[in-house]
């Protein structure tokens, strides 16, 4: 940098700074300091400028931030708003039903069992049956957090709530609702993937 331009940017800092921080009954001082100039006034505000490999850096007292009042009723609406923005977001399911298409998040099926021909979706409300086999419908699933636990049953990882050990090697999976079902030992050691970590449990699922 030259010297010429130190001195621009000297000029310029003390006509943006001094004023704003400095009224005629305050006590201000301006020194040069190799290509800086730091001002400092006795006041409840303090600028300063530092030389820095760039320029010059200004700092300031955060206490003197302005405090925005936030209104309780805007904030709950905003926050509804963010909340129907996620659920939008959220992976869904369409299949056909009755001559029609319906759509559903995926958080809201429990379970997937086959019945026959059909698989039924075990919604949280009510269940609803869709042609197509329990092997494609676990296929599909699996990226989702679905693991299949028997033959005719695939859970929803997310929606189980506690895993019961059987004396005959098996388990029982218990999901939101209280629903129940039967862990197979071929596939049990799916139920790993039911959680991250597992503490005090290492043989479980072995």
């Amino acid at each position: 940098m030259s010297a010429r331009e130190i001195q621009d940017q000297k000029a310029s800092a003390h006509e943006m700074f001094v004023p704003q921080v400095a009224p005629a009954s305050e006590d201000v001082s301006a020194s040069p300091i190799r290509g800086a100039t730091i001002c400092s006034a006795k006041s409840r505000r303090d600028y300063a400028l530092e030389p820095t490999a760039e320029g010059f850096c200004k700092t300031a007292d955060t206490s003197l931030l302005p405090v925005i009042g936030v209104d309780a009723a805007n904030l709950v609406r905003v926050l509804r708003q963010l909340e129907v923005i996620a659920k939008r977001q959220a992976p869904r399911i369409a299949f056909k039903a009755k001559g029609s298409i319906l759509l559903l998040d995926l958080a809201d099926i429990l379970a997937v069992q086959a019945e026959g021909n059909y698989v039924s979706l075990r919604h949280q409300r009510h269940p609803y049956l869709v042609h197509e086999s329990l092997s494609s419908m676990a296929e599909k699933l699996k990226p989702y957090g679905f693991i299949r636990i028997h033959r005719s049953v695939v859970v929803n990882t997310s929606a189980v709530e506690e895993i019961q050990p059987l004396p005959t090697g098996e388990y029982r999976l218990r999901v939101k609702g209280g629903r129940e079902y039967s862990v197979t030992r071929t596939y049990k050691h799916n139920l790993r993937d039911l959680a991250q970590l597992w503490v005090g449990s290492e043989c479980l699922c072995g």
